[in-house]
Protein backbone atom coordinates (compact mmCIF):
# COMPACT_ATOMS: atom_id res chain seq x y z
CA UNK A 1 0.00 0.00 0.00
CA UNK A 2 1.81 3.05 -1.13
CA UNK A 3 1.25 6.71 0.93
CA UNK A 4 -1.67 7.98 -0.42
CA UNK A 5 -3.77 4.38 -0.49
CA UNK A 6 -2.64 4.44 3.41
CA UNK A 7 -3.38 8.24 3.66
CA UNK A 8 -6.94 7.28 2.05
CA UNK A 9 -7.82 4.99 4.19
CA UNK A 10 -6.98 7.02 7.40
CA UNK A 11 -9.43 9.50 6.09
CA UNK A 12 -12.02 7.27 5.30
CA UNK A 13 -11.63 5.83 8.80
CA UNK A 14 -12.07 9.51 10.01
CA UNK A 15 -15.30 9.66 8.68
CA UNK A 16 -14.59 11.59 5.32
CA UNK A 17 -17.06 11.30 2.20
CA UNK A 18 -15.16 10.82 -0.96
CA UNK A 19 -15.23 14.30 -1.84
CA UNK A 20 -13.59 15.24 1.14
CA UNK A 21 -10.72 12.47 1.17
CA UNK A 22 -10.21 13.99 -2.51
CA UNK A 23 -10.38 17.57 -1.26
CA UNK A 24 -7.65 17.03 2.51
CA UNK A 25 -5.41 14.56 0.20
CA UNK A 26 -4.75 17.61 -2.15
CA UNK A 27 -4.25 19.93 1.12
CA UNK A 28 -2.49 17.25 2.64
CA UNK A 29 0.31 16.95 -0.08
CA UNK A 30 3.88 16.66 1.37
CA UNK A 31 6.12 18.90 -0.42
CA UNK A 32 9.54 18.96 1.46
CA UNK A 33 12.07 17.10 -1.18
CA UNK A 34 13.94 14.67 0.19
CA UNK A 35 15.81 14.12 -3.56
CA UNK A 36 19.34 15.51 -2.59
CA UNK A 37 21.64 16.05 -5.05
CA UNK A 38 24.64 15.95 -2.25
CA UNK A 39 25.34 13.73 0.47
CA UNK A 40 24.39 15.73 3.05
CA UNK A 41 22.26 18.31 4.74
CA UNK A 42 24.19 21.45 5.33
CA UNK A 43 24.88 22.94 8.08
CA UNK A 44 27.02 25.86 7.46
CA UNK A 45 25.70 29.25 7.33
CA UNK A 46 25.23 30.80 3.86
CA UNK A 47 27.40 33.68 2.53
CA UNK A 48 25.25 36.75 3.74
CA UNK A 49 26.28 36.22 7.08
CA UNK A 50 29.35 37.33 6.46
CA UNK A 51 27.80 40.78 5.73
CA UNK A 52 25.33 40.58 8.58
CA UNK A 53 28.02 39.88 10.96
CA UNK A 54 29.67 43.16 9.91
CA UNK A 55 25.94 44.74 11.07
CA UNK A 56 26.28 42.84 14.27
CA UNK A 57 29.63 44.49 14.73
CA UNK A 58 28.50 48.24 14.31
CA UNK A 59 25.16 47.93 15.93
CA UNK A 60 27.13 47.36 18.90
CA UNK A 61 28.88 50.90 18.35
CA UNK A 62 26.46 53.25 16.56
CA UNK A 63 22.47 51.30 17.45
CA UNK A 64 20.95 48.76 15.38
CA UNK A 65 18.52 51.17 13.70
CA UNK A 66 21.21 53.03 12.52
CA UNK A 67 22.90 50.26 11.03
CA UNK A 68 19.78 49.06 9.23
CA UNK A 69 19.22 52.15 7.95
CA UNK A 70 23.04 53.13 6.48
CA UNK A 71 22.58 49.33 5.02
CA UNK A 72 19.26 48.51 4.05
CA UNK A 73 17.66 51.30 1.10
CA UNK A 74 14.64 50.87 1.86
CA UNK A 75 14.87 52.42 5.45
CA UNK A 76 15.79 55.75 3.24
CA UNK A 77 11.56 55.85 2.28
CA UNK A 78 8.53 56.23 4.35
CA UNK A 79 6.00 53.86 3.92
CA UNK A 80 3.62 55.67 1.75
CA UNK A 81 0.88 54.61 -0.92
CA UNK A 82 2.14 54.03 -4.44
CA UNK A 83 5.92 54.53 -3.79
CA UNK A 84 6.89 51.44 -4.90
CA UNK A 85 6.06 52.71 -8.28
CA UNK A 86 8.24 56.03 -8.51
CA UNK A 87 10.88 56.46 -10.15
CA UNK A 88 12.88 57.12 -7.06
CA UNK A 89 11.81 54.53 -5.35
CA UNK A 90 12.79 52.12 -8.10
CA UNK A 91 16.02 53.83 -9.20
CA UNK A 92 17.00 53.08 -5.26
CA UNK A 93 15.87 49.60 -4.84
CA UNK A 94 16.71 47.91 -8.21
CA UNK A 95 19.52 49.70 -8.81
CA UNK A 96 21.05 50.69 -5.36
CA UNK A 97 21.43 54.58 -6.74
CA UNK A 98 20.47 56.82 -3.60
CA UNK A 99 21.10 60.51 -4.46
CA UNK A 100 20.99 63.71 -2.34
CA UNK A 101 18.11 64.66 -3.97
CA UNK A 102 15.48 62.31 -3.84
CA UNK A 103 12.62 64.19 -2.60
CA UNK A 104 10.92 61.01 -1.16
CA UNK A 105 13.62 59.72 0.51
CA UNK A 106 12.69 61.36 4.06
CA UNK A 107 13.07 57.42 6.09
CA UNK A 108 11.19 55.16 7.70
CA UNK A 109 9.57 56.42 11.04
CA UNK A 110 9.48 53.87 13.77
CA UNK A 111 7.90 54.50 17.34
CA UNK A 112 10.79 52.96 19.21
CA UNK A 113 13.87 52.98 16.87
CA UNK A 114 16.08 52.32 20.48
CA UNK A 115 14.18 48.90 20.89
CA UNK A 116 15.04 47.08 17.28
CA UNK A 117 17.74 44.85 17.86
CA UNK A 118 19.76 42.26 15.75
CA UNK A 119 20.77 39.05 16.70
CA UNK A 120 22.57 36.36 14.29
CA UNK A 121 20.44 32.80 15.27
CA UNK A 122 22.04 29.69 15.91
CA UNK A 123 19.75 26.44 13.42
CA UNK A 124 20.14 23.16 12.58
CA UNK A 125 21.37 24.81 9.04
CA UNK A 126 23.65 27.57 10.08
CA UNK A 127 23.04 31.05 11.46
CA UNK A 128 20.31 33.16 10.32
CA UNK A 129 19.78 37.03 10.65
CA UNK A 130 17.35 38.45 12.88
CA UNK A 131 15.49 41.39 13.83
CA UNK A 132 12.84 42.52 16.76
CA UNK A 133 10.71 45.10 17.30
CA UNK A 134 9.05 45.48 20.38
CA UNK A 135 6.65 47.95 19.35
CA UNK A 136 4.08 46.12 17.05
CA UNK A 137 3.76 48.72 14.72
CA UNK A 138 7.21 49.38 14.43
CA UNK A 139 7.25 45.48 13.33
CA UNK A 140 4.37 46.90 10.78
CA UNK A 141 6.52 49.10 9.74
CA UNK A 142 9.56 46.76 9.09
CA UNK A 143 6.93 44.21 7.44
CA UNK A 144 5.72 46.50 5.00
CA UNK A 145 9.02 48.14 4.22
CA UNK A 146 10.97 45.20 3.70
CA UNK A 147 8.50 42.74 1.56
CA UNK A 148 6.04 45.02 -0.04
CA UNK A 149 7.71 48.00 -1.37
CA UNK A 150 7.24 50.02 1.41
CA UNK A 151 3.36 50.26 0.54
CA UNK A 152 1.25 50.33 3.49
CA UNK A 153 -0.52 46.99 2.88
CA UNK A 154 -2.20 45.15 5.94
CA UNK A 155 -0.47 43.38 7.92
CA UNK A 156 -2.90 40.62 9.81
CA UNK A 157 -2.70 40.97 13.64
CA UNK A 158 -2.06 37.36 13.67
CA UNK A 159 1.24 37.98 11.96
CA UNK A 160 3.89 37.86 14.65
CA UNK A 161 6.98 36.99 12.74
CA UNK A 162 8.22 37.26 8.41
CA UNK A 163 10.54 35.36 6.64
CA UNK A 164 12.20 37.39 4.10
CA UNK A 165 13.36 35.59 1.48
CA UNK A 166 15.74 36.76 -1.79
CA UNK A 167 16.14 39.97 -0.58
CA UNK A 168 18.68 41.92 -3.11
CA UNK A 169 21.36 43.55 -0.71
CA UNK A 170 22.95 46.34 -2.69
CA UNK A 171 25.60 46.78 0.14
CA UNK A 172 26.82 43.41 -1.16
CA UNK A 173 26.72 43.78 -4.51
CA UNK A 174 29.27 47.03 -3.74
CA UNK A 175 31.44 45.03 -1.72
CA UNK A 176 31.69 42.33 -4.37
CA UNK A 177 32.12 45.58 -6.84
CA UNK A 178 35.56 46.86 -4.79
CA UNK A 179 36.71 43.44 -4.80
CA UNK A 180 36.53 43.20 -8.56
CA UNK A 181 37.98 46.39 -9.17
CA UNK A 182 41.02 45.61 -7.42
CA UNK A 183 41.32 42.14 -8.84
CA UNK A 184 41.23 44.23 -12.21
CA UNK A 185 42.50 47.15 -12.14
CA UNK A 186 42.71 47.57 -15.77
CA UNK A 187 39.66 46.50 -16.99
CA UNK A 188 36.94 48.23 -14.88
CA UNK A 189 35.23 50.76 -16.73
CA UNK A 190 31.56 50.65 -16.50
CA UNK A 191 30.92 49.10 -19.63
CA UNK A 192 33.74 46.10 -18.28
CA UNK A 193 31.60 46.13 -14.72
CA UNK A 194 27.78 45.96 -16.52
CA UNK A 195 29.53 43.11 -18.27
CA UNK A 196 30.52 41.60 -14.65
CA UNK A 197 27.39 42.58 -13.59
CA UNK A 198 25.45 40.34 -16.01
CA UNK A 199 27.47 37.15 -14.70
CA UNK A 200 26.56 38.04 -10.96
CA UNK A 201 23.22 38.26 -11.14
CA UNK A 202 22.84 34.99 -12.08
CA UNK A 203 24.77 33.86 -8.77
CA UNK A 204 22.23 34.86 -6.14
CA UNK A 205 23.72 33.81 -2.94
CA UNK A 206 26.82 36.46 -3.75
CA UNK A 207 23.84 39.17 -3.41
CA UNK A 208 20.45 37.82 -1.93
CA UNK A 209 20.33 37.42 1.27
CA UNK A 210 17.50 35.50 3.93
CA UNK A 211 16.34 36.75 7.12
CA UNK A 212 13.39 37.02 10.01
CA UNK A 213 11.72 39.77 11.26
CA UNK A 214 10.24 39.23 14.92
CA UNK A 215 7.77 40.51 17.12
CA UNK A 216 7.18 40.40 20.55
CA UNK A 217 3.98 39.94 22.51
CA UNK A 218 1.97 36.84 23.19
CA UNK A 219 2.38 34.28 20.99
CA UNK A 220 -0.35 33.10 18.66
CA UNK A 221 -2.71 35.63 20.64
CA UNK A 222 -3.05 33.14 23.58
CA UNK A 223 -3.19 35.18 26.64
CA UNK A 224 -1.08 34.09 29.88
CA UNK A 225 -3.71 33.15 31.69
CA UNK A 226 -4.76 30.85 29.27
CA UNK A 227 -2.07 28.88 30.19
CA UNK A 228 -1.22 29.55 33.89
CA UNK A 229 1.74 31.95 33.35
CA UNK A 230 2.01 35.37 34.63
CA UNK A 231 2.31 38.20 32.08
CA UNK A 232 6.23 38.37 32.20
CA UNK A 233 6.62 34.20 31.77
CA UNK A 234 4.76 34.04 28.70
CA UNK A 235 6.26 37.45 26.87
CA UNK A 236 9.71 35.39 27.11
CA UNK A 237 8.39 32.06 26.40
CA UNK A 238 6.50 33.45 23.48
CA UNK A 239 9.67 34.98 22.09
CA UNK A 240 11.40 32.16 22.27
CA UNK A 241 8.14 29.57 20.67
CA UNK A 242 8.28 32.42 18.12
CA UNK A 243 12.00 32.30 17.36
CA UNK A 244 12.27 28.56 16.85
CA UNK A 245 9.03 28.24 15.01
CA UNK A 246 10.00 30.95 12.09
CA UNK A 247 13.78 29.38 12.03
CA UNK A 248 12.06 25.58 11.15
CA UNK A 249 10.42 26.90 7.91
CA UNK A 250 13.75 28.60 7.14
CA UNK A 251 15.61 25.10 7.95
CA UNK A 252 12.64 23.48 5.84
CA UNK A 253 13.36 25.77 2.98
CA UNK A 254 16.52 25.14 2.89
CA UNK A 255 17.17 21.23 4.05
CA UNK A 256 13.79 20.67 1.82
CA UNK A 257 12.81 23.50 -0.47
CA UNK A 258 9.56 24.00 0.91
CA UNK A 259 7.81 26.32 3.27
CA UNK A 260 4.14 26.56 2.64
CA UNK A 261 1.32 27.78 4.53
CA UNK A 262 0.09 24.65 5.31
CA UNK A 263 -0.97 23.01 9.23
CA UNK A 264 1.47 20.38 8.89
CA UNK A 265 3.96 23.12 8.43
CA UNK A 266 2.60 24.64 11.07
CA UNK A 267 2.65 21.61 13.56
CA UNK A 268 6.20 21.23 13.15
CA UNK A 269 7.39 24.38 12.92
CA UNK A 270 4.96 24.78 16.67
CA UNK A 271 6.97 21.44 17.99
CA UNK A 272 10.10 22.92 17.67
CA UNK A 273 9.02 26.38 19.08
CA UNK A 274 7.29 24.81 22.15
CA UNK A 275 10.20 22.24 22.74
CA UNK A 276 12.81 25.37 22.22
CA UNK A 277 11.12 27.33 24.82
CA UNK A 278 10.05 24.22 27.27
CA UNK A 279 12.31 21.22 26.73
CA UNK A 280 9.59 19.12 26.21
CA UNK A 281 6.36 19.24 23.66
CA UNK A 282 2.95 20.31 25.80
CA UNK A 283 0.87 19.17 23.22
CA UNK A 284 -2.19 21.52 24.93
CA UNK A 285 -0.20 24.22 24.21
CA UNK A 286 -0.31 23.41 21.13
CA UNK A 287 -4.00 23.03 20.78
CA UNK A 288 -4.22 26.38 22.81
CA UNK A 289 -2.76 28.06 19.65
CA UNK A 290 -4.95 26.30 17.00
CA UNK A 291 -8.09 26.75 18.94
CA UNK A 292 -8.50 23.18 19.30
CA UNK A 293 -8.32 23.22 23.17
CA UNK A 294 -11.50 22.07 23.32
CA UNK A 295 -11.93 19.52 21.03
CA UNK A 296 -14.12 18.80 19.17
CA UNK A 297 -15.23 22.58 19.44
CA UNK A 298 -12.96 24.94 18.09
CA UNK A 299 -12.39 27.95 19.03
CA UNK A 300 -13.63 31.22 16.76
CA UNK A 301 -10.16 33.58 16.08
CA UNK A 302 -7.72 30.21 16.54
CA UNK A 303 -4.92 29.89 14.78
CA UNK A 304 -6.52 27.32 12.63
CA UNK A 305 -8.88 29.15 10.27
CA UNK A 306 -5.59 30.77 8.52
CA UNK A 307 -4.73 27.94 7.11
CA UNK A 308 -8.04 26.28 5.24
CA UNK A 309 -6.48 26.08 2.04
CA UNK A 310 -6.87 28.23 -1.00
CA UNK A 311 -9.68 27.21 -2.87
CA UNK A 312 -10.75 27.06 0.95
CA UNK A 313 -11.67 23.20 2.29
CA UNK A 314 -15.42 22.72 2.65
CA UNK A 315 -16.50 22.58 5.95
CA UNK A 316 -17.26 19.10 6.42
CA UNK A 317 -13.41 18.56 5.33
CA UNK A 318 -12.15 21.12 7.69
CA UNK A 319 -13.83 19.57 10.47
CA UNK A 320 -12.22 16.52 9.56
CA UNK A 321 -8.77 17.86 9.47
CA UNK A 322 -8.70 19.72 12.88
CA UNK A 323 -9.21 15.82 14.35
CA UNK A 324 -6.30 14.79 12.42
CA UNK A 325 -4.29 18.01 13.48
CA UNK A 326 -5.29 16.83 17.52
CA UNK A 327 -4.45 12.95 16.77
CA UNK A 328 -1.00 13.82 15.22
CA UNK A 329 -0.36 16.26 17.86
CA UNK A 330 -1.15 13.71 20.73
CA UNK A 331 0.51 10.48 18.67
CA UNK A 332 3.86 13.05 18.61
CA UNK A 333 3.80 13.79 22.20
CA UNK A 334 3.42 10.10 22.62
CA UNK A 335 6.67 9.54 20.50
CA UNK A 336 8.51 12.36 22.16
CA UNK A 337 7.94 10.54 25.63
CA UNK A 338 8.88 7.31 24.80
CA UNK A 339 11.73 7.70 21.85
CA UNK A 340 13.39 11.12 22.20
CA UNK A 341 16.41 10.95 24.83
CA UNK A 342 17.13 14.12 27.47
CA UNK A 343 19.37 15.58 26.55
CA UNK A 344 18.33 16.52 23.23
CA UNK A 345 21.26 16.98 20.83
CA UNK A 346 21.27 18.31 17.27
CA UNK A 347 21.63 14.85 15.69
CA UNK A 348 18.64 13.79 17.10
CA UNK A 349 16.55 16.74 16.48
CA UNK A 350 17.65 16.52 12.69
CA UNK A 351 16.65 12.91 12.36
CA UNK A 352 13.09 13.58 13.78
CA UNK A 353 13.12 16.91 11.75
CA UNK A 354 13.51 14.68 8.49
CA UNK A 355 11.02 12.16 9.62
CA UNK A 356 8.41 14.51 10.57
CA UNK A 357 9.21 16.04 6.78
CA UNK A 358 8.75 12.78 5.31
CA UNK A 359 5.62 11.98 6.40
CA UNK A 360 2.09 13.14 5.69
CA UNK A 361 -0.46 14.04 7.96
CA UNK A 362 -2.22 11.72 7.51
CA UNK A 363 0.50 9.37 8.50
CA UNK A 364 1.23 11.28 12.01
CA UNK A 365 -2.36 10.56 12.46
CA UNK A 366 -2.84 7.20 12.38
CA UNK A 367 -2.54 4.28 14.55
CA UNK A 368 1.53 3.80 12.64
CA UNK A 369 2.46 6.82 13.57
CA UNK A 370 5.47 5.32 15.96
CA UNK A 371 6.64 2.90 13.56
CA UNK A 372 6.70 5.23 10.39
CA UNK A 373 8.55 7.73 12.49
CA UNK A 374 11.05 5.56 13.66
CA UNK A 375 12.02 3.96 10.13
CA UNK A 376 11.93 7.63 8.77
CA UNK A 377 14.39 8.77 11.85
CA UNK A 378 16.93 5.84 10.37
CA UNK A 379 17.07 6.90 7.15
CA UNK A 380 18.38 10.66 7.90
CA UNK A 381 21.56 11.45 5.79
CA UNK A 382 24.53 12.70 7.20
CA UNK A 383 24.83 16.36 8.85
CA UNK A 384 27.93 18.58 7.74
Amino acid sequence: MNSLEFSSRVLADSGASVEEIQELLAYNQNKFSHVYHRKTLPKESEPHLEVWRQYMIESHRIGVYAVLKAHLVQFQFPIKQGISQTPDYRQATRQGKLEEGMSLKTGLTFNQPERLSLILYETLAGLIPVIIADDRNDFITLVQALTKGNEPYLVPESMGACMVGNYNNWERIRQYKAQWIDRNPHRCDETDWQLEFQHLILKKELYQDRFIILSTGNYSNVSAQQLGLTESQWLELSLKIRLEHECTHYITRRWFDSMQNNLYDELIADYRGIVAALGYYNVDWFLHFVGLESFPAYRSGGRLENYKGNPALSPGAFKILQKLLKTAAENLARFEQQYIKQPRNSRQETALLYALTSLRLEELASTQAMGLLNRAMEEIPEVG
